[in-house]
């Protein structure tokens, strides 16, 4: 059996509805401090200096973001991609 639930509601209703903090206003602020940062980059260096100090990590940082994020993939593969025999 097969069933489909459609739901027609906008992202702060469906926050609301799951119980998700509204980030909205940290999100503006995030963005708006980013835009103001990026005003003064003129050259690659200046932005290597500039992501740098965002992520100090570096490329090891990204690279465990990658591993995270295709772990989790994987994971919700497996368990959604499990046939059922029958018989």
């Amino acid at each position: 059996m097969k069933v489909n639930i459609e739901i027609d509601c906008t992202p702060e209703e469906a926050r609301a509805f799951l119980g998700l903090p509204d980030v909205s206003q940290v999100n503006a602020l995030y963005v708006d401090n980013l835009s103001k940062a990026l005003q003064g980059v003129t050259s690659l260096e200046q932005l290597n200096d500039l992501s740098q100090q965002w992520a100090p990590m570096g490329q090891m940082g990204l690279k465990m973001f990658q591993n995270i994020l295709e772990g989790g993939a994987a994971f919700a593969q497996g368990a959604t991609g499990r046939k059922k025999k029958d018989g």
